[in-house]
Parts: structure tokens; sequence; C-alpha cells
């Protein structure tokens, strides 16, 4: 349940973020001939968006993941699409790969505790029976009295071993900011509206290379693509990611359902809005669903559990049972 939690914390908070970006979205982008002259549904004056949503494109994180962008760019030499695959995976591995480990890590503990969590529970369920024919409570004074000095114990065990369950979270607080900020920080870049030192000088160069800088079907990143293949191919990442964590759930109740199949709408309806945005943010959303993938699948290796001492025991053969059990779902 934790995990889910996690997930759901992630996933309800993302939603919110993308509903952000919608507002921001270009489905009228639109090219002239020679002059390259762009019009943006939604967005007015050359001051771009104002209210709220257009403070927080011009924000300093914001600034600071452009500079970042351009700088690996420049750097490296690499074309503009590759540029954006080679940053995210440097970002999500630098920063939020750690993050994962110790999400894990914490996940883990939590996890060893449940025995010693239910033996105390069956403990204290006995002492306060006792204690209320004593002094002859009533049941809802006992139910008060258990759940309260349980949940005590239960503070205290996490204060022991260091491993409160919010501390799991950590991931979604660092890595959806991040998401946020380089998803504003591509469309800036996209629309000829970058800031900070970027906003004086070079902000022209920067949209041409952007404007030539694609591949394939995608070869201008500044406009949404038109074929839908990146959206699609999203969207089948983030399902993918979604069926994969289920095969986890062997069992799962009623809510676990539900929260699942509303992972996988949500999944399908990224496919339209990533469609409405320019190829560089579809192009980095599916990146960083596929880092995002492969971290997951990383961080199931026993090697990787025996680096990181985790306190419970795992499978020592985590990718034959995740194909097993994928095969069981789907083809049996």
């Amino acid at each position: 349940m934790l995990t889910v939690a996690g997930l759901v914390t992630g996933r309800v908070l993302q939603t919110r973020a993308l509903h952000l970006l919608s507002r921001w979205a270009s489905p009228a982008l639109t090219c002239t001939t020679g002059s390259r002259v762009r019009t943006v549904s939604g967005v007015g004056g050359a001051n771009g968006a104002g209210g709220w949503y257009g403070s927080l494109s011009d924000a300093a994180p914001v600034h600071l993941c452009e500079n970042f962008l351009v700088g690996v760019h420049q750097v490296s030499g690499l074309p503009w699409w590759l540029s954006i695959a080679v940053a995210t995976v440097s970002i999500r591995t630098c920063i939020t790969l750690p993050l994962a480990a110790y999400q894990l890590i914490i996940i883990s503990k939590v996890e060893a505790l449940q025995a010693e969590i239910s033996d105390l529970a069956r403990r204290l369920r006995y002492e306060v029976s006792v204690r209320g024919r004593e002094r002859g409570w009533t049941d809802n004074q006992s139910r008060v009295q258990f759940k309260k000095n349980l949940r005590r114990l239960v503070s205290q065990l996490y204060i022991r071993d260091n491993c409160h369950p919010f501390k799991a979270s950590l991931l979604v607080w660092v890595q959806l900011p991040l998401w946020v900020s380089l998803s504003l920080a591509l469309r800036n870049l996209s629309l000829d509206r970058p800031g900070g030192d970027l906003g004086s000088a070079g902000s022209g160069s920067v949209l041409g290379e952007l404007a030539a800088g694609g591949a394939l079907w995608f070869s201008d990143l500044t406009v949404p693509d038109s074929t839908w293949i990146l959206p699609v191919c999203l969207g089948l990442a983030n399902l993918l990611i979604v069926e994969v964590f289920s095969l986890q759930r062997a069992g799962a109740s009623g809510f676990q359902r539900l929260v699942l199949n509303g992972f996988r709408g949500f999944s399908v309806l990224m496919i339209p809005i990533a469609a409405s945005v320019p190829s560089s943010m579809a192009l980095y959303w599916f990146c960083s669903s596929l880092v995002g993938f492969s971290h997951n699948l990383l961080l199931r290796s026993p090697t990787v559990h025996r680096t990181l001492r985790l306190p419970t025991q795992r499978s020592d053969t985590p990718y034959r049972d995740l194909l097993s059990a994928f095969i069981n779902k789907y083809w049996k």
C-alpha cells in the first residue's frame, strides 16, 4: 500500500501539472515559409502568457533549466533531439535515481517492520482489554486507547529505524518540480520566449536550432508532432509502466484496482496533451518515461538489493518472475 500511495501522490500531482501545461499547449502553432512567423493559441503579445502560470514559466528554476539544456547542447555538439535525450538521462540518473534507491530502502525498512508491528498490536490489544475490564471502559473507549497507543508505538519504531513512510515521498517532491521546470524550459525555448541570460541574446539562434534540430518525422521540435507518433509512443510507454507495476500487486484490493485503472486512463489522456505541445516537450516526456522504466527495472536487480543492504528478502530472479507474470496475465 505504501508504494501505491506514493504512486497515487505522484500521479495526482503530475495530473495537475499536465493540466497546467495543457493551458500552454500550442495546437494552433503555425509556420509561414521564409519569415517563420509562429502563432500560438492562447498566448498574446510578446510578453507571452500572463497571470500566475505566466509567472511560473518565468520562474528562476525554469530559466536555470533553459541554461542547462542550452549548455548540454553547446558542450556536446549533438543535435537538439539527442541533446534533450542526453539531458533527460543525465538528470534522472544523477538526481532521481539516487532518490528512487532511497525510497526503496525506506519502503523495505517499513515492510520489515510489519511483523513486529503485528506482534505489538496483538499484545497491545490484550493489554487494553485487560485494562478496560479493570477500569470499566466501553468498547469505544477501548478502541480509542488501542489506536492511540498503537500509533505511538509505531511512530517510535519508525524513529528507531529512521524509516518514516513520508520519507518515501521525497522522490515525488523533487521529481515533479524538476519535470515541470524542464517542460516549461523547453516550451519557452520552442516558442522563442527564454528568460534569464538567454532572454537578452541568442534566443533567436536557439529557436532556429530547435526548428532544425529534430529527426525522422519530428524534424521541427518547435511545433507539435502532426503524425502523433511521439504522443502515442509516450502513451504506450506509460501504459507499460502501469502494467508492470500492476504485476507486483497480486490479489489487489478494489481500491488498488480503481487506482490502476485511473493510471491507465491518465496514460491515454497524455496522448492528446502531448500532441498539442511542441515536439521538444513530447520528446522529453517520452525519454523521461523510458528512463524511469529502465530505472525501475534496474532497482529490481538482486545485485542492487545487496548493495543497498535491503532488510527484506527479495526474489533472486526478478526479471524472469516479471516475464512469467506478464505472460500468465496477457497470453494465457
